[in-house]
């Protein structure tokens, strides 16, 4: 896996307002880590709930973008780590552009 990609995840059992089940998910860790032996990755959920796009730090990307067949909005505030394993099946690689919008979320989410 590489930073950018969308992949299906199995995220298990989860607290409540936690992703859950097989959702996909967008690697943010870097590739250093990525190819380590740790492991973990850093991943952000995706969900097909459009309304929650309207949320701060929360960005849209239509299905043509992110390769999933419905539209989908990548939720920012429930970035975490996630194992490597988990990962299930890779779907597309989001564009260097895409990738600046999720990283401008990131750092005003996180306050960096």
């Amino acid at each position: 896996m590489t930073r950018g990609e969308i992949w299906w995840i199995d995220f298990g059992l989860a607290f409540p307002g936690m992703p859950q089940g097989r959702r996909p998910g967008l690697v943010v860790q870097n590739d250093n880590f990525n190819a380590s032996n740790i492991l973990t990755t850093v991943v952000i959920p995706l969900t097909t709930n459009t309304l929650l796009a309207e949320y701060k730090d929360n960005i849209f990307l239509s299905a043509k973008i992110s390769g999933l067949s419905k539209d989908s909005v990548v939720m920012t505030p429930q970035v975490g780590a996630v194992p490597k394993a988990s990962l299930t099946e890779k779907v597309s690689k989001l564009s260097p552009s895409m990738m600046k919008e999720v990283e401008k979320a990131l750092i005003d989410f996180l306050k960096l």
